[in-house]
């Protein structure tokens, strides 16, 4: 059982992870951090960390990093997603509001999830009174990839990102609430460096589509969760009045 001390660390070393992109180490988490413990006693609870399988120890480096099993326990252990700030709502609902049809509001969604969470963006939407059940698809934000992955598995992601019908299965399974997929977690090989965020939209009963960014395991998975949801209200709202 992993202790509330631990945990903390193991959210230090997250966030210290996402925002350097370098492997951790207790220094950087004692001067960083005010748990009230020497360096000594964090190396102690990052060695029993790393037992856990929840942070590991990359190549030579004297830092540690998550692994997809740490961040699947940071991410069901964040209390309450991130809100956004006032500023932040009405920065999205004004650039939202200017869309003119469905399709220009996803082709925007998608862009200002991208440009919000600096991640790839996916809007999956209806096509309106289609009696066969198409749905469309708006993708922004790939060139966000390249920041963030290897040669190898950026290469993987974007082939994976042109089969289209593996990102609509993907948002298929979105549900009413945010859902965070990890890393291995990932059912489709060539996305298994990156984790989706995904959530839907409209009625409970009748789901008109889903929103989703996906990038590296190594996200902002509170902000990028807020981002998501908040786009996903909006959409669902404007369908909803434009159906009355």
């Amino acid at each position: 059982m992993t202790s509330d001390r631990r945990l903390e660390i193991l959210r230090a070393i997250v966030d210290e992870y996402v925002q350097t992109q370098e492997p951790v180490g207790s220094k950087a988490i004692a001067e960083k951090n005010v748990f009230g413990i020497s360096p000594a006693t964090i190396r102690n609870e990052m060695a029993l960390l790393e037992e856990e399988g929840l942070i590991t120890q990359p190549h030579t480096s004297a830092g540690r990093i998550p692994t997809d099993r740490g961040y699947r326990l940071f991410v069901d252990k964040l209390a309450t997603v991130k809100p956004l700030s006032n500023a932040e709502r009405r920065a999205i609902e004004t650039f939202l509001s200017e869309a003119n049809d469905l399709d220009q509001l996803m082709k925007r969604s998608a862009k200002l999830l991208a440009d919000i969470t600096k991640q790839v963006a996916v809007v999956k939407y209806p096509v309106i009174n289609d009696s066969q059940g198409r749905e469309l698809m708006a993708i922004s934000g790939t060139a966000n990839l390249a920041r963030s992955g290897d040669g190898n598995s950026l290469s993987n992601v974007l082939e994976a990102l042109e089969e289209q019908v593996v990102l609509l299965r993907l948002l298929s399974d979105a549900q009413q609430t945010v859902h965070v997929t990890i890393g291995s977690e990932q059912p489709d090989a060539n996305l298994q460096s990156t984790s989706l965020v995904t959530v839907g939209y409209g009625l409970e009963a009748n789901p008109l589509g889903a929103v989703g960014v996906l990038g590296p395991t190594r996200m902002d998975y509170a902000g990028s969760m807020a981002a998501v949801s908040a786009v996903a209200r909006y959409i669902g709202r404007f369908i909803t009045e434009s159906a009355q």
